[in-house]
């Protein structure tokens, strides 16, 4: 648990910040959350529904010098489980975050059938055979632990954290369809969520919409633009969902740029002379695991042709039996 006490510039008040690095059983290691003093006690992200993830918890905020219980505000950086698990620890608090947040908390059947429906449709669309689509949807897999404590505040682009002036909620999707940073206008610290990380890309998920009337979000698409939000801000450091505090923003912005330009570049040179749906693209780039983490590569592979056709090196058709084909240009 680290502390950063932040003065501010007039030095009439003191943002404080604690650090909470909690276990998750996921790939990505540990994830960040943050107590955060102002008029307000908030806690930014609670990790997984672990017991493991509950103890780092509650022993992080007594070593802030408070008990759970004190926990005015529990504020979202978005849906995922690893982020938004513990909201019940918090039974007194109010729960803050972006709308998409909660149909996921509140574990809405109807919610769920359409994510399902969506994501059946998206893989028979891109060339995924009918017989493997039920066993790549694990809509209800992920919600294991995520909380079930329902928003009680809806935040918008732009809205100030209560208790918090100054602090205010920024959207910035792409990672998630419910992604927040939260910008403090006088300290310019940002936590930061998933947007932005010290050692890895974050994956740009293929997500339903919150708006069924728009079709599907182009997610990597949507994560460049986010970063170019954060580019705009002057920013003196980043509190990150995983890892280590950043302070050289536009020169890490840059890193992944040119790096997620080179990956999208070889999925170019993968399709040769070919017509080829997203699967026969992604047997191509992940050769060796696409089988057992189908989402996952589908998603990355999906994100490398909409970088591709946004920048006029292919295009995509869409034949007769509803599936997309995409070829060079």
């Amino acid at each position: 648990m680290n502390q950063y006490s932040l003065a501010l510039e007039k030095g009439e008040t003191t943002l404080s910040i604690y650090k909470i690095e909690i276990p998750t059983p996921y790939e990505v290691g540990d994830v960040n959350a943050f107590v955060v003093k102002g008029d307000a006690l908030s806690i930014f992200d609670v990790g997984p529904k672990t017991m493991e993830a509950y103890d780092a918890l509650k022993w992080g905020i007594r070593a802030a010098g408070f008990d759970m219980r004190d926990i005015e505000q529990v504020v979202l950086t978005h849906h995922h489980p690893d982020h938004a698990g513990w909201v019940d620890a918090f039974p007194h608090a109010e729960i803050l975050g972006h709308a998409y947040n909660d149909k996921w908390l509140r574990h809405d059947e109807e919610f769920l059938r359409y994510h399902e429906q969506f994501y059946s449709e998206r893989l028979l669309e891109h060339g995924v055979p009918q017989e493997y689509i039920s066993k790549s949807v694990h809509v209800r897999r992920e919600l294991e632990l995520v909380g079930e404590r329902p928003l009680t505040q809806i935040l918008a682009d732009g809205d100030e954290v209560p208790g918090h002036p100054g602090l205010k909620a920024i959207e910035t999707l792409g990672h998630a369809q419910s992604h927040f940073i939260f910008w403090d206008e006088k300290t310019h610290h940002v936590i930061g969520g998933d947007l932005l990380l010290e050692k890895i890309t974050p994956n740009p998920l293929i997500e339903p919409p919150l708006d069924r009337t728009i079709g599907r979000p182009k997610s990597l698409l949507q994560y460049n633009e986010s970063l170019e939000i954060l580019r705009q801000l002057p920013v003196k450091m980043m509190h990150t969902g995983h890892g280590a505090e950043l302070v050289d923003i536009p020169y890490l912005i840059d890193k992944r740029l040119e790096r997620q330009h080179q990956q999208s570049m070889k999925v170019y040179e993968l399709l040769g002379d070919d017509q080829l749906t997203v699967v026969q693209v992604t047997k191509r780039l992940y050769p060796a695991i696409f089988q057992h983490q189908l989402g996952l590569t589908l998603s990355k592979t999906l994100g490398h042709l909409d970088y591709l056709e946004a920048r006029n090196y292919i295009t995509s058709t869409k034949t007769e039996a509803g599936i997309y084909l995409f070829q060079r240009k």
